[in-house]
């Protein structure tokens, strides 16, 4: 349904037959953070450049172009960067977003860091639910991907800050990378087993083209399983949704459950109705596009709600993503599929 239970418009289906249900906003392509499967240090430096402020779109542009999505049939709209939580007066945003529709699911991806400080704001603007990055407990594989930032109890802060405004059950995702913190795997699923949050575990991707990816670095979905499964048993059980990105598994012993996102090695583009809105404004149809079109210049030349809505139909009926599929069918090579778009400007 789109804004206040009213029909969408027309509800666009792209080559495959995917509806738009998703919208991921990327609300600023900077990071406290430099994790190397996003924005490793050695290239995010103090002299990198990010993007200036005249090419950011506005509050005022990001509502407009989120109600024209919710008009197409978007039903969830996801807050993500770089770290969304470095954007200046970000509850200001979230309660525009949250106004445009009581049924609209209105939702964040942060490291967390800031949440002590924000989460009972964001609340208060109409944030419904936090997804919190976190890859491993142990402080020197932590330290180790995500070039030495912070501590782990900053992150642990931030994910009770989050519970204690109703923000929880929080999600917590760990990338898992061979070498790097796949050790630690059995040590975050048990601390937070029982708490009522859930920890996704994720496939290392090769999302954008400075991160190093190679396939000897992904630990599969079934081997994260089988390592949790011989100390924690664990059981597969139904996905929510169709299109939901995480495989299910809860504990035997019934205090809780865990996910798997297997884009590696067991795809799931099929499903995939996410769309992503880049920080300056690029409408993107696929994690690992190689590039997308603008909204935020025709909507400065001056478009209207009608010309920006047919756009953005046009483009996702036009789309026939599925990258991931594609990576299998070349042995993992992503070469010999195609250049992408650089995860810190997509979101993830």
């Amino acid at each position: 349904m789109g804004l206040r239970g009213v029909a969408p418009l027309s509800e666009p289906l792209d080559t495959l037959g995917r509806p738009v249900r998703d919208l991921r906003i990327s609300v600023t392509d900077r990071c406290n953070f430099r994790c190397n499967y996003c924005m490793p240090a050695e290239i995010f430096g103090e002299r990198y450049e990010f993007l200036p402020r005249t090419e950011i779109l506005d509050f005022e542009e990001i509502e407009r172009l989120a109600r024209l999505f919710a008009d197409l049939g978007v039903e969830k709209l996801r807050i993500t960067g770089g770290e969304p939580l470095l954007r200046q007066d970000l509850p200001s945003l979230i309660g525009r977003l949250a106004a445009l529709d009581g049924d609209l699911d209105v939702a964040l991806t942060t490291n967390a860091t800031l949440l002590p400080r924000l989460a009972q704001p964001l609340a208060d603007a109409g944030l419904r639910r936090v997804t919190v990055s976190l890859d491993s407990l142990d402080e020197a594989a932590f330290h180790r991907i995500n070039g030495g930032k912070l501590t782990v109890e900053r992150v642990l802060e931030g994910i009770a800050a989050a519970e204690q405004c109703g923000l929880g059950p929080v999600k917590i995702n760990s990338v898992v990378q061979r070498g790097q913190n796949d050790h630690t795997v059995v040590e975050l699923a048990r601390h937070f087993q029982g708490t009522g949050h859930i920890v996704r575990f994720i496939e290392f991707m090769d999302v954008g083209t400075r991160n190093g990816w190679d396939l000897t670095h992904v630990v599969s979905a079934k081997e994260i399983a089988a390592q949790i499964d011989a100390e924690l048993p664990i059981e597969p059980i139904d996905r929510n949704y169709p299109g939901e990105v995480a495989e299910r598994w809860r504990y035997r012993d019934g205090s809780g459950e865990i996910g798997i996102i297997a884009s590696v090695t067991r795809p799931f583009c099929g499903d995939c109705s996410r769309a992503r809105l880049t920080t300056d404004g690029q409408l993107v149809t696929c994690l690992f596009a190689a590039g997308g079109v603008s909204l935020r210049d025709p909507m400065r030349a001056g478009a209207s709600d009608e010309e920006l809505r047919d756009l953005i139909a046009r483009h996702w009926t036009a789309r026939s993503d599925r990258y991931s599929e594609l990576r299998s069918s070349v042995n993992g090579d992503p070469a010999k599929v195609r250049s992408k778009i650089e995860m810190y400007q997509i979101g993830g």
